[in-house]
């Protein structure tokens, strides 16, 4: 539990601030333990962040490029000398984001009152994730809050910009499909029936297309009130169940072993994986709290379920290499270089080495994805078109038949 003190130092002057303990009494001994004579011991209230409520959470998105620029601000301050409480105060005037504003003026409130930066962040957790807050942590210990930042804005930019390709790779096929779907609802809903009464008019016999076709525009007719709460509820549910744990497991592991989208997920899985470790090693912090934060930011839950049992095999000293040869995802060329790394006392190297081949393979997996989604999608339309033009042109034909006869 978080205990606020104040407290007289060596000096005679007063001191705040907070320190966790079990109890007022066992609170009040660490202090006097520190040198500090505690003259108040209170338990520290929970104060509520801007993600405590699922309201805010909901709309308290911040996006990437907010976080990168609140994350360079603060480094060049920081940098330049200026007080850490007046330079969050800049901040929160500066910054555009409503979310970063509160986060601003929450966190300069609770450094006053004697919490570290790290501390103060944690109570933000739906802005700064356990990677950010872990590294500001890190950066605090060893003094290098500049040098962090440098790396913590060099992950953001890099994972935004990935984001920012598989984006794009994937924009014309959304288009291309909401296209496609609206032309199938309005020929569905429109443009069969008129046929459709027409030829039941001539008394001729319908081919298999445009009794599909008809059938199709019935069950839309008489069940659109159904199908639309099936589609309600499908959907409701499945996002419900992929906030779960289990739910978040199943629906990554499925990601990861679809045909194509599957590698270039792991790809990227395996880029982020080498680029945040060697910051987060080359930042002093070690090896197994790093790879704590990586099963929590590797963004994959059926990735990091796979780094309890990694932790577990390094936990009895069998380095990191070695769990990595029987972990599920990891490919050999990762295992390989990181055994050559930990062998040569160059690991950091070689995870930047790693982290450079894959974000190629990414970029090159992405245009390859684009490339190949191109005639996927041609096929599609061309089928939706063919369906369509048999539906009503192979009646017409009968129809016709029949007048020159």
């Amino acid at each position: 539990m978080t205990y606020k003190y104040q407290a007289i130092d060596s000096l005679g002057q007063q001191v705040r601030g907070m320190i966790e303990a079990a109890s007022v009494p066992d609170a009040e001994e660490a202090v006097a333990s520190g040198g500090l004579i505690p003259i108040r011991v209170t338990a520290a209230k929970a104060k509520k962040g801007l993600s405590d409520s699922w309201i805010v959470r909901m709309t308290s998105n911040v996006k990437a490029k907010e976080l990168i620029l609140f994350s360079k601000q603060f480094r060049s301050m920081f940098r330049s000398g200026i007080p850490l409480l007046r330079l969050l105060e800049v901040i929160e005037k500066q910054t555009e984001s409503p979310s970063l504003k509160k986060a601003a003026a929450s966190i300069r409130e609770d450094i006053r009152e004697g919490a570290s930066l790290k501390e103060a962040m944690e109570r933000h957790p739906s802005i700064f994730s356990p990677l950010y807050r872990g590294m500001m942590g890190a950066g605090e210990t060893s003094g290098n809050v500049p040098e962090v930042l440098d790396r913590l804005t060099y992950i953001l930019e890099h994972e935004n910009r990935v984001k920012a390709d598989i984006h794009s790779a994937l924009q014309y096929p959304k288009v291309v499909v909401i296209a496609l779907s609206i032309a199938f609802f309005i020929l569905l809903t429109f443009v069969v029936p008129k046929f459709a009464a027409v030829f039941g008019k001539a008394g001729i016999v319908l081919p298999l297309p445009t009794k599909i076709a008809i059938a199709l525009h019935h069950g839309l007719l008489e069940y659109w009130h159904v199908i639309l709460l099936v589609v309600f509820l499908v959907v409701f549910g499945l996002k419900l169940y992929f906030r779960t744990e289990n739910g978040k497991y199943v629906k990554d592991s499925f990601l990861l072993r679809l045909p194509v989208f599957g590698p270039l997920f792991i790809k990227a899985a395996m880029s982020r994986f080498s680029s945040i470790l060697a910051i987060l090693l080359s930042s002093g912090l070690p090896i197994m709290n790093a790879m704590t934060l990586l099963s929590e930011t590797i963004g994959n839950s059926a990735i990091s379920r796979v780094f309890t049992s990694i932790k577990e095999q390094m936990e009895e000293g069998k380095g990191i290499a070695r769990p990595l040869t029987n972990a599920k995802f990891f490919t050999p060329m990762v295992v390989n270089m990181i055994a050559i790394g930990e062998e040569s006392g160059n690991l950091e190297g070689m995870l930047r080495e790693i982290s450079t081949h894959y974000d190629e393979e990414v970029e090159h997996s992405v245009k390859e994805l684009a490339d190949l989604i191109a005639p996927v999608l041609i096929v599609a339309l061309a089928g939706v078109v063919g369906f369509f033009a048999l539906a009503i042109f192979m009646p017409m034909w009968d129809l016709t038949k029949m007048a020159t006869h």
